[in-house]
């Protein structure tokens, strides 16, 4: 059977790339598709390996239903650009810096998520890390719209192996 592996990747993997996994985790549920899709995501950074997201994206998380708790942050490694079929950044920096870890081989795995966002207002999803809990409830909406395109297109990634 076909999968899919996607990786998203924020700064220190406690805020937004924690919180676009959780919201691809529950759609990919939702649609059946757990066995099929694989989702991941770290950090261009290590400075919070190994620990929890952070407690507002947890708690933002939380009253749309999604459970980030189990969660653990992780720095980028080079396997990745070999195990995921996508890998994600939140923002220009950290797609930068994706690029400059990345072989050439692997560049176009290497995107933004919110060009799979329906009506992309965005490129980027900003760090809500140092400002109030309305951050957090605006990368949870740009994780939601982006989230469901990039469902749509992984889901015809299974039957025509584009990714």
């Amino acid at each position: 059977m076909k999968t899919v592996a996607v990786c998203f990747v924020c700064l220190g993997n406690i805020c937004r790339s924690p919180t676009a996994e959780g919201v691809l985790r529950a759609q990919i549920e939702a649609a059946g598709l757990q066995n099929r899709i694989i989702v991941d995501s770290a950090g261009t950074g290590d400075w919070h390996a190994g620990q929890a997201p952070d407690e507002r994206a947890q708690a933002a998380a939380r009253q749309r239903g999604y459970d980030l708790s189990l969660l653990r942050a992780r720095q980028v490694v080079h396997e990745d650009f070999e195990r995921f079929d996508l890998l994600l950044a939140m923002d220009e920096a950290n797609l930068g810096q994706l690029r400059q870890l990345c072989p050439a081989h692997h560049r176009a795995k290497v995107r933004l998520l919110m060009e799979f966002a329906q009506q992309p207002a965005l490129r980027e999803v900003p760090d809500p890390f140092f400002g109030g809990n309305e951050g957090f409830e605006q990368v949870l909406d740009q994780c939601e719209s982006a989230c469901l395109g990039l469902l749509a297109h992984l889901s015809t990634a299974l039957t025509d192996r584009v990714v």
